[in-house]
């Protein structure tokens, strides 16, 4: 075979025609004519061949990188829908509490012929509660975690440190601080097992050690949170990490 393709295409239609026993000149033209014709349809498949190759090696690149843009969108998009459950849940709480402060009792002091009423005083560590919260809201992260730190140094005390706590590895969390908002979590799961950030605090605990690579450790918390706490919103959200992970 080696020494074929090296024959001209001359060569090879001459021996053709002496085979056939073609002596004339024009029945060797008409032998190098279909020969060049072959050649020429050879030619037209080969370059069919490499433009469906060529199709197909794109196509399968498209599809391997449109497969990795279709994850990290998920990604994204599992990460953005857990940050609007955390402040859900927040507002919910908060709204519960509101509601209990309304039906309590209230207390009705007499008011002077003429006299303005007094307003209503918030505590001390509410306003700065508060206030810390307006930061978080407004994207300001760094500035949000100054001002909860300072809260739960000088409120050592207040029904808010658990709150404080969460909102406070919320804002390292987004700020990709993994480590220290996991110390915050830590706080909560340790010092406040009967406050309402305790799940979400276990939550965003294991997700903090999955985002540092623990595998084995944050697939363990999310399976403690699944058997220990089923028909949660955070253990749905546990479920849904595990089966990310293949577990």
């Amino acid at each position: 075979m080696p020494n074929l393709r090296r024959l001209s295409i001359p060569v090879l239609a001459a021996s053709l025609a002496l085979s056939l026993g073609c002596s004339s000149q024009d029945q060797l033209n008409r032998v190098e004519q279909e020969v060049g014709d072959l050649k020429l349809e050879v030619f037209k498949l080969r370059q069919k061949v490499e433009d469906g190759n060529q199709a197909a090696s794109t196509a399968h690149e498209a599809a391997k990188a449109g497969r990795a843009q279709d994850r990290r969108f998920q990604a994204d998009l599992q990460e953005t829908l857990r940050q609007l459950q955390d402040s859900t849940r927040v507002l919910n709480n908060r709204l519960g509490e509101l509601r209990r402060a309304d039906a309590r009792p209230k207390v009705v002091e007499e008011v002077a012929p003429g006299q303005a009423p007094a307003p209503a005083q918030q505590p001390d560590d509410e306003m700065a509660y508060n206030a810390t919260l307006l930061d978080y809201n407004r994207g300001n992260y760094a500035l949000a975690a100054d001002g909860l730190k300072l809260f739960l140094k000088n409120f050592p005390q207040s029904s808010r440190r658990p709150d404080a706590l969460f909102f406070l590895g919320l804002s390292y969390y987004n700020q990709r601080q993994y480590g220290k908002a996991q110390g915050a979590f830590e706080r909560i799961i340790k010092n406040h097992a009967a406050s309402s950030q305790f799940l979400p605090a276990k939550l965003k605990w294991a997700q903090c050690l999955l985002k540092q690579g623990l595998k084995p450790a944050a697939a363990k918390a999310f399976k403690d949170l699944v058997d220990g706490f089923p028909d949660t919103p955070e253990s749905r959200i546990a479920k849904q990490e595990l089966s990310d992970l293949g577990l």
